[in-house]
């Protein structure tokens, strides 16, 4: 049986759970760069020194949330039928993020833009997509016949960062263009890779 959480660790999940909600509305109108954290502390209704006690940087912020949706996107991986091809799967498991951006799309438009446009993001996205492989990689490779050797762990890490490229540039064109529907962009992204399957 797992530990019950305290009702301090539940107190502060919910004041960094306030600071991130806080944070990405102030990004998604006045983006990134122009945000600062005298602003996010005050919106969050605390001090600036308070806002370190829970995040180390804005972009501690930002990792942490993509981090959240990535999590999201490996329990629906997990959840989808075992006879499923990775790909099939992957694309199933990326529909709950992209239904929500669609449905959210006055405030997950903006952060589509922030996060494809902004230079001082870069290398925290990076980071995520990282992160993001080596989190669905393990579950791609449950999905693909085995072979000896580690040979299965590379065609998994390949498979994974093939349809994570496909979402990005789905994403990205989202970003350009709103007037666009993002699972329409993902389905044609992935269906130009799909032959590759």
């Amino acid at each position: 049986m797992g530990e019950v959480m305290s009702l301090r660790e539940r107190t502060r999940g919910a004041v960094r759970d306030e600071v991130m909600r806080q944070a990405w509305a102030l990004f998604a109108s006045q983006g990134f760069e122009a945000t600062t954290i005298d602003q996010i502390a005050e919106a969050a209704g605390m001090s600036r020194r308070s806002f370190f006690r829970y995040f180390e940087s804005k972009d501690e912020l930002v990792l942490e949330q993509l981090a959240e949706s990535g999590r999201a996107v490996a329990a629906a991986l997990a959840a989808r039928p075992a006879e499923e091809s990775p790909w099939v799967a992957l694309r199933a498991a990326f529909d709950e993020s992209v239904t929500r951006m669609e449905a959210n799309a006055e405030k997950s438009h903006p952060l589509q833009v922030m996060l494809h446009h902004e230079p001082a993001l870069r290398s925290t996205v990076v980071e995520w997509r990282r992160r993001l492989v080596g989190l669905l990689s393990p579950l791609v490779a449950e999905r693909l016949e085995p072979r000896r050797g580690r040979g299965a762990d590379v065609r998994a890490a390949a498979v994974t960062a093939s349809a994570l490229a496909c979402l990005d540039a789905a994403q990205g064109a989202w970003a350009l263009d709103d007037d666009l529907r993002l699972s329409t962009l993902l389905d044609q992204a992935m269906g130009a890779v799909a032959p590759l399957d």
